[in-house]
C-alpha cells in the first residue's frame, strides 16, 4: 500500500513539475531536502520574480467517486515544516531579497482520463502557519 502510495506521489510530483513549466514556473530545485533536518519541498521554482515553494499533493479517485481534494491534507503541521525548510532553502542557497510564496497544487487522479489539477497560488502564508 506504501508502495502505491509513493508512486502516485512521484507520478504527481513529475505530472505538476511538467504542468507547472508550461504556465511559465522556471524551477531551481525538486524534492530539496536539507541536511539533517526534518522536511521537503516538493517543488521550488520562479513564477515571474517570485520565489514559489510547491506542495503537490495527489489523490487516485475511483470510479464516480467525488474529487478526492488532496489539498484538504496540507496540514497546518506540514505548512510548519514546508515554511521552515524554505527558510533553509533560502540559507543554504543564499538567495538574496526576493518575494517568495507557498502554493499548493492539487492533482485528482482518474485511471483512464486526463488528471483533474488546481494549482493554488498563495496557499499559505508564514505566519498562518504559526498558529494552532
Amino acid at each position: 500500500m506504501k508502495l502505491r502510495a509513493r508512486r502516485t506521489g512521484v507520478r504527481g510530483e513529475t505530472y505538476g513539475y511538467w504542468y507547472l513549466r508550461r504556465q511559465g514556473y522556471v524551477f531551481v530545485a525538486r524534492n530539496y531536502m536539507p541536511r539533517g533536518a526534518k522536511g521537503e519541498i516538493d517543488l521550488v521554482g520562479y513564477d515571474g520574480d517570485t520565489l514559489a515553494f510547491v506542495e503537490v499533493r495527489t489523490r487516485t479517485v475511483r470510479d464516480d467517486a467525488l474529487p478526492a481534494l488532496p489539498e484538504l491534507s496540507v496540514t497546518t503541521d506540514k505548512q510548519r515544516i514546508v515554511v521552515r525548510t524554505a527558510r533553509r532553502f533560502l540559507s543554504e542557497r543564499h538567495v538574496g531579497d526576493c518575494p517568495c510564496r507557498f502554493d499548493v497544487l492539487a492533482i485528482d487522479n482518474r485511471p483512464g482520463m486526463p488528471p483533474d489539477v488546481r494549482l493554488h497560488k498563495d496557499a499559505f502564508s508564514p505566519q498562518m502557519s504559526n498558529y494552532r
